[in-house]
């Protein structure tokens, strides 16, 4: 066998084995500030670990997450505030912004991207277009906010998920509000059937739940 064959089986091999995102760092200059914003958020208080020789590491987990995130002292080199453009991903782009201020989070107005890449820009710059994006097309909407030391998170609207992104075969909500917004976009939308068959459908169970499952995984939605 050639040396370039045994590295090719040990691609495949390590291509099997899961690779989870569990946490990210993030640099932060005062930790209990830090800590006081975040657990301000709702987010899930994981931990606080301390050690004598001055190590400590804090952890949050943001609501129907698998990844969270940890922040302390001696954690990361970092600069505080270096880390921009976290994602978090949320069914409803205005709920989730008016959760934040409700929180008493400055965070930015609700806007779509006027041209590519426009997300990642300036809070006032000129290319972000005020509002979520028409007939809030999934990927399309944002919001901003930063946490005391200026790491910056972005908010980000996705309803349907693109083919391929989600196991066709395994159906899964992180929130009960995640289920509730997918149970009212099936609502609607088993609206608009019973218009176009003219009369209620008895079966809207199945119906929910295959446009539910196709809609998460990015097939053919039932019309």
């Amino acid at each position: 066998m050639s040396t370039n064959e045994v590295r090719s089986n040990d691609a495949t091999r390590a291509a099997s084995v899961d690779l989870k995102l569990e946490v990210v760092v993030i640099p932060v200059s005062d930790v209990d500030r830090a800590k006081e914003f975040y657990g301000r958020l709702g987010w899930r208080f994981d931990a606080d670990f301390r050690f004598d020789n001055g190590f400590r590491i804090v952890q949050f987990t943001p609501p129907g997450s698998g990844c969270s995130i940890q922040f302390g002292t001696n954690i990361t080199p970092s600069a505080s505030g270096s880390t921009q453009d976290l994602y978090l991903v949320v069914s409803d782009i205005e709920a989730a912004h008016d959760e934040l201020v409700a929180r008493g989070v400055k965070v930015s107005g609700v806007f779509h991207p006027g041209t590519p890449g426009a997300q990642f820009q300036p809070d006032d710059s000129s290319r972000r277009v005020s509002g979520p994006a028409p007939d809030h097309a999934t990927y399309g909407s944002f919001a901003t906010f930063s946490d005391p030391d200026g790491n910056g998170w972005l908010l980000q609207e996705v309803t349907t998920r693109l083919a391929g992104r989600i196991d066709p075969a395994a159906t899964s909500f992180g929130s009960a509000s995640d289920l509730a917004s997918a149970l009212r976009r099936a609502s609607a939308a088993h609206g608009e059937h019973e218009k176009r068959i003219g009369k209620a459908d008895p079966n809207w169970p199945d119906w929910y739940a295959e446009y539910m499952v196709a809609e998460q995984a990015g097939t053919g939605l039932p019309t």
